[in-house]
């Protein structure tokens, strides 16, 4: 809060072995009285929202999301978002939404449902059938940034809008590539765009082929080469199948 914070979102949802290994994250599902102390301590502390991420429970036989959620309620937490499996499934086998449903229905504070929404059909589901305030979209939206306002126009009863066009999809690409190499620096922001590159193209035409060439590029202007080229190919709709993207990006460059 001193740095500027105006809100502090507590994780005990993530199920990373190092996590909890640490005793982090939903490992701490297993020890309600320390949950407790947790969040009274931070609620205490800071003068702004305190937020919770959980899951349904530690074990798929305890499920005790709403005891935590009765706990998070009692110590002031202001909002719970609740991911749709237990600590021992992690991203395993389909999100339930009974126990999220069941939650809302023992607390009031605002509840945002996670888990599998990956479509503005499924968002309208998820809301329908477990009454939250709001949802999160975490996997769905690696590689689709578009998803926010497709999910949107759903939820208003608008006509869903299609995936972008290569020209959009271009430029969501290149201003997404922009900012990691602002944040990063040149040398990380290079390493950290292959693996967001790698979910943008993953269904697309050779998305395998191109996000191994990707892959071995060393600068942004590479980079960002090769996604110009490729964009253009799918816009003119230019034969894809089979096609080496090796200096792809280069020859672009020279062309131009």
């Amino acid at each position: 809060v001193d740095h500027g914070a105006e809100i502090i979102d507590i994780n005990m949802g993530c199920p990373a072995k190092k996590v909890l290994k640490a005793w982090a994250g939903s490992a701490l599902l297993q020890d309600e009285t320390l949950v407790e102390r947790i969040l009274n301590a931070v609620v205490a502390a800071v003068g702004v929202p305190v937020t919770l991420k959980i899951r349904t429970g530690w074990h798929r036989d305890h499920k005790n999301g709403v005891t935590i959620a009765r706990i998070a309620e009692d110590a002031g937490i202001a909002a719970l978002a609740i991911h749709g499996r237990t600590r021992d499934m992690r991203f395993s086998g389909e999100a339930e939404y009974a126990t999220i449903a069941a939650i809302k229905q023992r607390v009031t504070i605002p509840v945002i449902a996670n888990g599998d929404i990956d479509s503005a059909a499924k968002a309208c589901e998820v809301l329908d059938a477990t009454g939250a305030d709001g949802l999160m979209i975490g996997r769905s939206a690696q590689g689709r940034p578009w998803i926010f306002r497709q999910i949107a126009a759903g939820l208003a009863g608008d006509s869903v809008p299609g995936d972008p066009a290569p020209a959009e999809l271009r430029n969501v690409i290149e201003e997404h590539l922009a900012g990691l190499y602002e944040l990063y620096g040149e040398q990380q922001g290079v390493r950290v765009a292959r693996k967001h590159v790698g979910w943008y193209v993953d269904a697309l035409p050779d998305g395998t082929e191109l996000r191994a060439a990707f892959n071995r590029l060393e600068t942004p202007r590479d980079q960002l080469d090769l996604i110009a080229a490729y964009c253009e190919r799918l816009a003119c709709d230019a034969p894809l199948g089979g096609a080496s993207f090796e200096g792809l990006g280069e020859a672009r460059r020279v062309a131009a």
